[in-house]
């Protein structure tokens, strides 16, 4: 028997030899837990490695780490034992200064919009994330949004196709066309940083791209716009 998610060896009922499974467990908690690696990118077992290293063993690795693509490699007491992570786990990535997270699948990262993190999850992130919007009508919505707690700094505009059907556009939001910039530029190449604040949201708002003009509607065109933020991620636990 394990436990789930560690898959640490349980101590069962009238066992002999208890210190055998008990100590298979803490070698599984020092490895994995705060994990901390020295690389993602070494493709083969390192020829002299110290008691306690660790890797993430990289997609076509050879001699001792072959066969063992994504997993924790760990080094202890003259031998390699290698751990599979679960999805959400991260580890800090020392030859690169930064996080990677594993997908379920694969490790990435390390996330640049991660700042600093806690023992305990808690994170700061700065993030910018854009999208190209195709006008049409009086206004369009963007699919990615400010996030519920985010502080915003800003968003940025670019038009990458002329707009046509008006004269202007507007960057805002619901209720407040203009909170990014009014009157942009419906050439392309035309654009706009939109700094504010910074200010707090409260729930997820899409940015919103209003038509100015005399019909009032955007016959064609598409603006990309990119969100600029702050994120405070809670502890989860």
């Amino acid at each position: 028997m394990s436990t789930p998610n560690l898959k640490l060896p349980e101590i069962a009922a009238s066992q002999s030899q208890k210190h055998i499974t008990h100590n298979e467990a803490l070698g599984i908690l020092d490895a994995v837990v705060n994990l901390s690696v020295l690389s993602q990118t070494v493709t083969s077992d390192p020829a002299s490695p110290a008691d306690g290293a660790r890797y993430l063993v990289p997609a076509g690795a050879t001699g001792a780490f072959a066969g063992h693509d994504g997993t924790i490699a760990s080094y202890r007491g003259g031998a390699w034992t290698f751990y599979d992570a679960a999805a959400g786990w991260r580890a800090f990535v020392a030859d690169e200064g930064g996080f990677a997270v594993y997908d379920g699948t694969n490790w990435s990262g390390p996330d640049p919009s991660l700042i600093s993190v806690t023992p305990n999850g808690a994170e700061s992130r700065i993030v910018t994330v854009e999208e190209e919007l195709t006008l049409s009508g009086a206004s369009v919505s963007s699919t990615v949004q400010i996030p519920n707690r985010a502080i915003v700094f800003g968003v940025s505009t670019r038009t990458t196709e002329d707009v046509t059907g008006v004269w202007q556009y507007h960057c805002g939001i619901s209720g407040q066309p203009e909170k990014f910039g009014g009157y942009l530029g419906i050439a392309a190449g035309s654009n706009n940083a939109g700094v504010i604040g910074p200010e707090a949201f409260y729930a997820d708002t899409p940015v919103v791209i209003t038509a100015h003009g005399d019909t009032g509607v955007f016959a064609g065109g598409k603006v990309r716009i990119a969100l600029h933020y702050f994120l405070p991620v809670v502890p989860v636990q």
